[in-house]
């Protein structure tokens, strides 16, 4: 065993994380020291003889390092994973599971909670107020009203299930960098050449001198599937990509295997927290009221979506068989069609657009966005980071004020999953002696780098992306909130922390904003306004099917969530197929098992949550709509610090302080409408 001389970075907590300095033989000396430290201060919360708001204070210290210590180790494991930290990683997580569990099944310190509702409740602050309502529903879907046995049964279900959704994203991960395909250059006809470029220096680094390397991670994988005219490699990367852990690899990567385990284990926990099932258990912290009310939302968009669907579905299929000679449409051809198609119908192509949006320009011009909408400034900063590619910034006041810190990892790279994702540091709260902990970010996504020393190029899919991702990060960043608990991200309803992140995406498309994102990579001239406008004419280009795609997401997912039997992985991928045929979308291949990869419900947050994207949606595109509406009425640019510093105010800073439908309310004046949804999305008249 390694003997640790050194200070342990995993419990430094007077700076950022250390991430660079630590190893994973740090790991177990630091979680048994904060274990320990935790526990001593749950033993003298138990101990408080009368009830109080004040008593609370033992225990926010040792659960908040905790926490940030266990949050530095996870998010190693998911961008610079080794075997070595997942080793470890994997072999903590059933006692950190184990700490949890029994602090949300403590009935001493539940009955704290429910003593301070009961004698002090009427004289705090509304902020406590929806801790204090928080934590007592909290102890409750933690099991702290079962009997000792279903206690301890409980308790072991959610050890197993942070086990089984640890493996099942690790399997989608090691899946995924295991496949390769080493070709020539004949085989990638149409593939653009900075693609080529990318996938020969990746083939070079594995001394595969004059092929090129085709991978399954994004960056690789799409361009191959737009572009290249080659049809059977086409189908073979769309095979390899759609079966990724699942039967069709290494045993030990099955993920079907897996899902009936997750599924019925979380039918179980909600069975015994006194649901009927785990659908109804997710929603107890949501907007919604009901699956049914979740599954009614959705269908009635799908029935919207349909027409536009078939539309779009028949013209795909005309042009396939004008332009290319195919006679059935198949799934490894969408992608080509549909850029081809798009070319086509509006004289423009993804290529041609990406090479306006050179990273670091995007970059300056989302800061400049920022900066005009809420007084802020980014600026570069040094500190410990987890690999070379990641920066570092400060988010400050005009004044010079410190605001909050943001990371960004932005580039996609073996040992690192693949999706892009903002996760928080740490949170904003008011010390005792009256100085403020300043929170901090990080934004992780999977884009393509640069290639023979130029800046890397965003297609503007990817533009939206990093839009999305800074707007969680910015909801995080801007509270103004001083209790841990709900400042920032904390505490917010899963269906409505979106709404932050799809209202940054609009910024995306305006022509006010564009300019200063732009720079050509060989020019250095801003994007054209001729071909923003074929941009804009495209944007909601085969809409009806990316909408009626969401929206299967999201019905698969709560309806196996509502499931009470159980489910085989063999009916699953019936299942699969049969919501499709319900919403008259084309069946895949048979050999499809797209639900083995579906890491949102699986292994993370999304449980029984998925249809929060468009949830959020219809309050995201409701409040963007006050900013079009202010820009009509002024006769100026969206991009008004006005309507800002309220979207700020009544949005950003309030965290989860207050329950979203007031926060929105605050802000708009009224509930939300779908109209501005249907109307971004193409879909009124």
């Amino acid at each position: 065993m390694t003997t640790i001389t050194q200070p342990n970075p995993l419990l430094d907590f007077t700076t950022l994380p250390q991430y660079a300095a630590v190893k994973p033989e740090h790991v177990n000396p630091a979680l048994d020291t904060l274990l320990e430290k935790a526990s001593a201060a749950i033993a003298a919360a138990e101990a408080i003889a009368e009830p109080s708001w004040d008593g609370l204070a033992v225990l926010e210290e040792p659960l908040e390092q905790l926490g940030r210590a266990w949050g530095v180790v996870a998010h190693l494991e998911s961008v610079v994973n080794t075997p070595e930290l997942r080793e470890v990683y994997n072999s903590n997580i059933p006692r950190i599971s184990n700490f949890f569990t029994e602090l949300g099944q403590n009935e001493r310190l539940f009955a704290l909670y429910k003593g301070i509702k009961e004698r002090e409740y009427d004289s705090l602050n509304a902020t406590r107020k929806v801790i204090i309502d928080d934590a007592i529903r909290g102890f409750v879907l933690s099991g702290a009203e079962l009997p000792a046995e279903q206690k301890q049964r409980f308790k072991e279900i959610e050890e197993k299930l942070s086990e089984l959704t640890t493996r099942f994203s690790q399997n989608v991960l090691d899946a995924t960098d295991d496949f390769a395909l080493y070709v020539s250059k004949d085989e990638l006809v149409g593939l653009p050449d900075d693609n080529l470029a990318a996938a020969a220096a990746q083939a070079a680094a594995d001394g595969k001198e004059g092929l090129y390397k085709i991978t399954l991670k994004m960056p690789s994988y799409l361009p191959v599937m737009q572009y290249v005219q080659n049809r059977p490699l086409r189908e073979k990367l769309y095979h390899a990509y759609v079966t990724r852990a699942s039967e069709f690899g290494k045993a030990e990567w099955d993920n079907g295997v897996l899902i009936p385990e997750i599924l019925a284990l979380r039918q179980e926990s909600a069975q015994l927290l006194g649901h009927e099932n785990f659908g109804e258990t997710s929603l107890v912290t949501k907007m919604a009221d009901s699956p049914e009310q979740v599954i009614s939302f959705l269908k009635d968009l799908a029935a919207r979506a349909k027409p536009y669907m078939l539309e779009d579905r028949a013209e795909l299929e005309a042009f396939a068989k004008a332009e290319f000679g195919i006679e059935k449409l198949e799934a490894w051809d969408l992608a080509l069609v549909s850029e081809r198609l798009r070319e086509q119908k509006y004289s423009f192509s993804e290529q041609e657009v990406k090479q306006y949006f050179t990273e670091p320009t995007v970059l300056a011009g989302l800061f400049k966005l920022i900066s005009e909408l809420y007084g802020l400034q980014f600026v570069p900063a040094q500190a410990p980071v987890w690999h070379t590619d990641v920066q570092y910034f400060e988010l400050k006041n005009n004044d010079g004020s410190l605001v909050g810190g943001l990371y960004m990892d932005l580039h996609a790279r073996e040992g690192k999953q693949g999706g892009a994702w903002m996760n928080d540091v740490r949170g904003r709260k008011l010390h005792a002696d009256g100085t403020v902990q300043t929170p901090v970010a990080l934004i992780v996504c999977n884009f393509a780098s640069g290639v023979d020393g130029k800046d890397a190029m965003l297609p503007h899919d990817d533009v939206i992306t990093l839009f999305h991702e800074m707007g969680h990060a910015l909801h995080h960043l801007l509270t103004e909130v001083d209790e841990l608990e709900v400042s920032g991200i904390s505490g917010v309803e899963w269906d409505a922390v979106e709404l932050p992140s799809q209202f940054m995406e609009n910024f995306a498309w305006e022509w006010q904003v564009l300019p200063a994102l732009t720079k050509h990579i060989e020019t250095s001239e801003a994007l054209p306004r001729p071909l923003f406008d074929k941009m804009l004419a495209a944007k909601n280009f085969q809409s009806g099917s990316g909408l009626q795609r969401q929206l299967y997401f999201s019905i698969f997912d709560m309806a196996l969530h509502q499931k009470s039997e159980a489910i085989s992985a063999g009916d699953l991928t019936a299942f699969a197929q049969a919501v499709q045929q319900e919403l008259a979308m084309p069946l895949p291949p048979e050999y499809n098992r797209f639900p083995q990869s579906f890491s949102h419900i699986f292994a993370g947050g999304y449980a029984a949550g998925y249809y929060s994207y468009k949830w959020a949606e219809v309050l995201s595109a409701d409040a963007y709509a006050a900013f079009e509406e202010a820009a009509d009425q002024t006769g100026s640019s969206v991009v008004n610090p006005t309507v800002g510093a309220r979207f700020r105010k009544e949005i950003l800073a309030v965290g989860g302080s207050r329950p979203a439908a007031e926060s929105f309310a605050a802000f708009r004046g009224r509930s939300p409408a779908i109209d501005a949804l249907l109307r971004h999305n193409g879909l009124s008249n």
